[in-house]
């Protein structure tokens, strides 16, 4: 069947979305009414956005040959590992070959190999009487290790050491213990659901050791270690995961928050030197310093970010990765996270309640713009996963090539979108890393004409073109937006 684009359901639910983002419901500044209708709101446009991105799967799946699609969302190359939620299935195969896959309770890790960026592939479900797992290696109870990262415990669940196997580094300092949970009085002066004051840290209390610690993930693809542990009259469930191809440590947290007047906080000090820190903001990113010297350094105690921050010397560094938290604070060498905060005014049951969120420790050997922002990306963007109604049985494309690629690695495409008047695909990429230079955008499509726009998408010069490329120059930080037609 012909698909035909949404646009007025995506702009009802861009609608919703941008009242939602009015600048008191965002920092938790409204009454508690204003909460019960936006979360139900939220709600409803979840179950809107998931039917029209699964009719919109289902129109893809008529140009691919398989039984499950994978969809990397991102202009990043994804070679992460897939989660598929359900029965086990006995077999998965990837152009005819094997894929190597872990059980567990609730699904199958599967590493589908390299995924191109905004690109289809499609899997085949083999009907086997034996699932297809690879050769399971030894386990140990108290530490987490790949050839990447070494992982290691105390006997209170801590972690009180990250070696760096392929950097040959110790990450922490001698005698700490990272992914410490902090927890601060929380009175400010003036407005309480507004501010944080900077003499929150006056008073502090750490989580209680670990009551819980178990295994639940152990096999040649994944690791993962879950820890119960309580901070306050609260109760913490984490499960720390470790992949089989990567040095990035994630901690998936689960919090059932019972506090009054008190902000939670993760810390990780880190065996970095550096007076600066840098923090990812939407199109781009700032540096703050890690010290207080002046009376502008005191007060920006807490700096907001988006996706990650990072804290590095010369030729290392360690990136804080988030999925959904955005205060942070690096003072030193130490790097943390404002996870919760617990006001009553003006809601008396502000954050009251279940809190589920993932943060990521990922060190690397040189600067950040090698790896952290496509981390960052692939932890808020992971593949999505789409079941085929019916085995197909015809002889079609095995996978979709590439919607678009740009060759600049500092140069990130954000957002494709159709255009708001429906004349061509709108495409808006942004230079993140402060660099000069050029950058080749090239189109798994024939393309007819490119422009440029402004963020109205309003048309102001052609761009020629050649095998379906165009070549753009990019300026720190410069955002380009472009409207594409198809031929």
């Amino acid at each position: 069947p012909s698909y035909v684009y949404p646009a007025d359901e995506f702009h009802q639910a861009w609608q919703t979305v941008c009242l939602n983002q009015f600048h008191d419901i965002i920092p938790g500044s409204s009454i508690g009414p204003v909460y019960e209708e936006s979360q139900a709101q939220y709600a409803k446009l979840t179950e809107d956005v998931t039917k029209l991105r699964e009719h919109a799967l289902e129109a893809i799946s008529q140009h691919v040959d398989g039984d499950i699609l994978l969809v990397n969302p991102t202009s990043f190359h994804q070679s992460g590992l897939v989660f598929i939620p359900g029965d086990s299935f006995q077999r998965l195969e990837r152009d005819g070959q094997p894929i190597p896959v872990q059980p567990t309770d609730s699904g199958l890790w599967m590493d589908a190999g390299e995924l191109e960026p905004y690109s289809v592939i499609a899997l085949r479900v083999i009907k086997d009487d034996k699932l297809q797992t690879a050769e399971d290696r030894p386990s140990s109870k108290v530490n987490l290790e790949n050839d990447c990262l070494l992982v290691e415990f105390n006997s209170f669940s801590d972690i009180t050491r990250l070696y760096d196997k392929s950097a040959g580094r110790e990450i922490l300092p001698e005698g700490s213990i990272a992914n410490q949970f902090q927890a601060f009085e929380d009175r400010p002066q003036n407005w309480d659901a507004w501010d944080v004051d900077i003499f929150y840290d006056d008073k502090m209390w750490l989580a209680e050791p670990a009551h819980s610690i178990e295994m639940v993930e152990s096999g040649p693809l994944r690791q993962t270690i879950e820890i119960k542990r309580k901070i306050q009259n609260s109760e913490i469930t984490q499960r720390i995961s470790l992949n089989y191809n990567s040095p990035r440590l994630d901690f998936d947290t689960t919090v059932q928050w019972s506090e009054r007047h008190t902000l939670l906080k993760v810390a990780f000090p880190v065996n970095v030197l550096a007076t600066q820190a840098t923090y990812e903001i939407q199109w781009g990113n700032v540096q703050r310093p890690t010290h207080r010297n002046t009376s502008w350094d005191w007060a920006r105690f807490e700096t907001c970010a988006h996706k990650w921050v990072d804290l590095s010397e010369g030729d290392y560094g360690v990136s804080l990765l988030n999925d959904c938290k955005y205060g942070h604070d690096i003072h030193g060498n130490v790097m943390r996270i404002t996870l919760l905060r617990s006001p009553t005014l003006p809601d008396p049951m502000a954050d009251f309640g279940e809190h589920h969120f993932v943060y990521s420790l990922l060190p690397h050997v040189g600067g950040w713009e090698d790896n952290t922002q496509c981390e960052a990306y692939l932890l808020n963007d992971p593949i999505i996963i789409y079941h085929l109604p019916d085995a197909s049985d015809h002889s079609q494309a095995i996978h979709l090539p590439s919607l678009v690629t740009c060759d600049a690695p500092n140069v990130i495409l954000e957002t494709i979108k159709m255009a708001e008047d429906g004349n061509g695909i709108i495409l808006r990429l942004y230079e993140s890393q402060r660099k000069r230079g050029q950058a080749k955008v090239h189109f798994g499509f024939g393309v007819e004409s490119v422009w440029v726009t402004n963020l109205l998408e309003e048309n102001e010069s052609a761009l020629s073109m050649e095998n379906d490329s165009i070549l753009l120059d990019f300026k720190p930080y410069k955002i380009v937006t472009l409207r594409v037609k198809r031929k």
